[in-house]
């Protein structure tokens, strides 16, 4: 195995810094949470979660936004897969299905930064920790 450099072992402790920085949840009112049950993952919902890390990555939100998965969040049945929920604070707690590429994207955009909900997307708006 190759030796690293001085340099080189700087910049790998510097990644790894900033990826748990990523995931520490202190301070981060703001939540996107990813189904990632077996339903989820097989509509794809690991290169939405991908999807949406770059987005945040690249409007430098990924300190103050919470990315997390869970398992199934039940909406399978309804083949709204893969499904996203999303928290932010002042609005109503919303659960998007059907989520490509595209609607990830505007989560991010739209809802998150932009702060509207993308109505025709919703599939669901919990009672609990909503307004």
């Amino acid at each position: 195995m190759a030796k690293l450099t001085l340099e080189e072992l700087q910049k790998l402790r510097e990644k790894n810094r900033q990826d748990m920085r990523r995931r520490e949840s202190v301070g981060k009112e703001t939540q996107v949470i990813i189904g990632m049950g077996t339903c989820g993952i097989a509509a794809g919902a690991k290169g939405i979660m991908d999807t949406i890390i770059k987005i945040l990555d690249e409007n430098k939100l990924m300190e103050t936004v919470l990315v997390r998965q869970v398992g199934c969040m039940g909406f399978c049945k309804s083949n709204a897969e893969p499904s996203v929920e999303v928290a932010v604070p002042g609005m109503p707690l919303v659960i998007y299905g059907n989520v490509d590429a595209s609607l990830a994207k505007d989560i991010v955009l739209k809802h998150i930064i932009g702060r509207e909900l993308l109505e025709d997307k919703i599939v669901d708006r919990p009672a609990i920790g909503g307004k």
